[in-house]
């Protein structure tokens, strides 16, 4: 009976101090905080990992998650600042530092942070114009995240920032705003069009400016050209002229050479009469035929004289023939 009793007393101590192990050691996850109560009061944080508390004297009071949480805030209607409704709808991002002001410093921080964020949209949106709101969210956002933070710290949570993830105005001013983007794009074509068209104007005329430049050189270098070649050819004539007149003046010094000269006259003067007979329709005679004769009868005296002192001479055709007619 004895023994029996002892026994029961044994399990009763065992399951009083399994029990009382259970409760002593509490185990923190990692990026979480416990808030620990003794005798209703508020005692410590527990951090994450093993951890011991007293049984029945202190208790878990909240638990709080230190990692970056992410409130969906209320859809809400803002008047802007030249009296146009927006539908504003956003998203707050917070982090709890302060495990001990989360817990004691008010009620609800979810519900603390909704309305500021919801309260200060209001308040910066409605210092701004349509226009304003649409260009300019990142200053709403630097706004709203300035003066939320500013009150979250004595609730021990940190406002990390703050999205609009959507503005909507009413349907007229939508309709409005879309008009005005299509006359915008509109008056963009227009004027990229007349750009394309002066640029191509002052293309054209630089190309026919450059070819009328390239073809007056041109023909600058062909009349060059042309001038040099007639020079040179003038030049040729003339060194070449100049190299006959030369020989002849040699020939006349030699013997029978003045009477060759004589002889060459006389038959380019009866070859240009009887050229000037072949060619013209009208009889052209000399003013005076005595020339003619003159002409022939000197041109006998150099044949005759060709013949008695220089030998033969044998006369050209055209001088045969004038012979003849004379």
């Amino acid at each position: 009976m004895l023994f029996d009793d002892w026994f029961l007393t044994a399990l009763v101590l065992i399951a009083i101090a399994v029990i009382f192990a259970v409760k002593s050691i509490k185990v923190i996850p990692q990026q979480s905080a416990w808030v620990i109560e003794r005798f209703g009061k508020f005692n410590k944080v527990l951090n994450p990992g093993l951890n011991f508390i007293i049984p029945f004297i202190d208790r878990v009071a909240y638990k709080h998650s230190l990692k970056e949480i992410p409130l969906d805030t209320p859809s809400q209607i803002c008047i802007t600042r030249d009296n146009t409704q927006l539908s504003v709808d956003g998203v707050l991002f917070f982090q709890v530092t302060d495990p001990e002001r989360a817990s004691y410093g008010t009620s609800n921080y979810l519900v603390a942070i909704t309305q500021l964020a919801q309260t200060t949209l209001r308040s910066v949106i409605g210092r701004m114009e349509l226009d304003k709101t649409f260009e300019e969210r990142d200053i709403i956002n630097n706004q709203v995240v300035a003066a939320i933070d500013e009150a979250a710290l004595n609730w021990g949570v940190k406002v990390l920032r703050y999205e609009i993830k959507d503005l909507t105005p009413p349907a007229v001013i939508l309709q409005a705003m879309q008009q005005q983007i299509t006359a915008e794009r509109e008056k963009r074509a227009v004027i990229a069009e007349s750009e394309g068209r002066k640029q191509q104007q002052i293309n054209l005329a630089t190309g026919a400016k450059e070819a009328s430049i390239a073809k007056s050189e041109g023909d600058k270098q062909a009349e060059i050209n042309i001038a040099e070649g007639q020079a040179q050819a003038t030049l040729t004539i003339a060194n070449a002229t100049a190299e006959a007149i030369r020989r002849i003046a040699e020939a006349s010094t030699t013997d029978g050479g003045n009477t060759a000269v004589n002889l060459k006259v006389a038959e380019k003067y009866i070859e240009a009469f009887s050229n000037l007979a072949k060619t013209n329709n009208t009889l052209i005679v000399p003013g005076n035929l005595s020339d003619v004769s003159g002409m022939v009868g000197s041109v006998m005296k150099i044949i005759e004289g060709t013949k008695q002192g220089a030998g033969p001479l044998k006369l050209s055709k055209t001088a045969q023939e004038a012979q003849d007619k004379v």
